[in-house]
């Protein structure tokens, strides 16, 4: 067989996790997955997988491997791409990972208007708030909002990101409304998040502050803290894609206006061997063109 053919089987069968599901993804019999993947390894001399009944375990040689390999079929599809010509349409599937709330106020309405102006294009979408490891779990996008760490990933801005303090009107007749950030030492916030401290940073003219926040609820995930702070149950901060129809509708009510510090940056994040892959390039220019 072809070492890209085995490349891409083993590739499917680490990205699905089982030789039944990548089976069925690459259109083969699980014999002649499990088949191939044996004979992969007998020509390589090591063991790339450790098979059990229950799942798969890749070794530290097979994680090596997928991620080599990863490389090598992005070139490859680099090649294709550029032999087929630049005009064609994009074709392929896209696997996208998006923090959670994001894509349920966006990627929803988003994802089938590209689909549908990219019909080769098919798009596996992944909607977590944990930071995923792209070249390791296969991924060939995420979407990432805040402080990129450094890495050998590009990134491409996407939009702007505004965030607001927000607590319910009940909540604010009861407690009184916060005029400066030191104010919410007397009160209950809703931070997001799991850690024991939190804390939050506050802009203003010629002023930076950051102050450590308390309260009886923490969670992580935004739109659980919405709907924790419509509730009454304390001040949240939070951005505006999350509370936009709760400040509209007054169930919310902004605080602290003016100390929010610099809005956050939404950035799609791609391994470097996919920066000639049309289907994600055609989806990060989509994405650019419908937020900005």
């Amino acid at each position: 067989m072809n070492p890209f053919e085995e490349m891409r089987i083993f590739a499917q069968v680490m990205e699905s996790g089982s030789f039944t599901a990548a089976a069925d993804k690459l259109g083969l019999s699980k014999q002649f997955v499990s088949r191939r993947l044996m004979e992969l390894e007998q020509r390589l001399g090591v063991r790339l997988l450790n098979r059990s009944t229950r799942r798969l375990d890749v070794t530290p040689l097979g994680q090596r491997y997928y991620e080599s390999a990863q490389r090598l079929l992005g070139e490859l599809e680099q090649v294709e791409q550029g032999i087929s010509g630049q005009t064609s349409e994009p074709r392929g599937t896209i696997r996208l990972s998006a923090p959670l709330s994001f894509a349920v106020s966006h990627l929803g309405s988003l994802l089938p208007l590209f689909l549908q102006r990219h019909p080769g294009v098919s798009v596996e979408a992944d909607l977590s708030d944990r930071p995923v490891d792209l070249l390791g779990e296969g991924y060939d996008l995420a979407l990432r909002i805040g402080v990129l760490e450094d890495s050998t990933l590009i990134a491409r801005r996407i939009a702007t990101i505004e965030r607001v303090y927000c607590a319910s009107p009940a909540y604010l007749a009861q407690r009184g409304a916060p005029t400066r950030p030191e104010d919410l030492r007397e009160h209950d916030c809703l931070p997001y998040g799991h850690s024991r401290q939190v804390q939050w940073r506050f802009g203003g003219v010629g002023k930076s502050l950051t102050l450590e926040v308390t309260g009886r609820m923490r969670a992580n995930n935004g739109d659980v803290l919405r709907d924790a702070a419509i509730a009454g149950m304390g001040v949240t901060y939070l951005p505006t894609f999350i509370l936009g129809d709760a400040l509209k509708d007054g169930r919310l009510i902004q605080v602290l206006a003016g100390f929010e510090p610099e809005p956050l940056t939404l950035s799609a994040v791609y391994p470097q061997h996919r920066q000639g892959s049309r289907p994600v390039q055609a989806l990060v220019e989509f994405l650019r063109e419908q937020m900005q």
